[in-house]
């Protein structure tokens, strides 16, 4: 049985009066909500370590939770920011040689190499970045890229549009 929002608010609530006891069970309560999160987001041999790197962000952020706001958004957004964390992380450690046999310029190898999508969105808010990649790379529509990100729909097309015009920005400097 998974607890409610409004019995993981109690807890959190509680938790930052100082009960041990509520802490413990929000830890564990969270961790079966983060591991049903990442499940199908995550390679099963990384599930633990970025469910337990979101509950060390939970402990961490604590005290920023705000008792009068639903429990679980505040935590799918903890959830999502160390997401976007592994994936960069995954990227980093996969990064392979730019194909440069391609007819053009001889500094064209050069401009690619600098023009890696990943180098790009790290220069971008997690924000943009993340619903960028939603939508123009994964090909999410708006209403999932929303749902998934947690920003509305309007917030979404916003940073969609004010991404792609620093991405573009970025470019022309390259």
């Amino acid at each position: 049985m998974r607890a409610e929002d409004a019995t993981l608010a109690r807890l959190m609530a509680s938790s930052q009066k100082g009960d041990k006891r509520a802490y413990a069970m929000l830890l564990e309560e969270a961790g079966k909500w983060l591991k049903s999160y990442y499940r199908r987001r995550v390679a099963p041999d990384h599930l633990e370590d970025v469910v337990q790197e979101a509950l060390i962000s939970l402990h961490r952020k604590l005290a920023s939770y705000d008792p009068e706001r639903p429990f679980l958004p505040w935590l799918a957004a903890i959830a999502r920011y160390r997401w976007v964390d592994h994936l960069r992380k995954l990227s980093r450690v996969k990064e392979t040689a730019i194909d440069t046999d391609f007819a053009g310029a001889p500094e064209e190898p050069a401009i690619a190499a600098k023009l890696s999508l990943e180098t790009l969105f790290a220069k971008l808010p997690d924000a943009q970045a993340s619903v960028i990649e939603l939508v123009k790379v994964q090909g999410f529509s708006i209403a999932d890229a929303s749902q998934a990100s947690g920003q509305s729909e309007s917030l979404v097309k916003v940073n969609i549009h004010r991404g792609l015009k620093k991405l573009a920005a970025m470019i022309e400097r390259e």
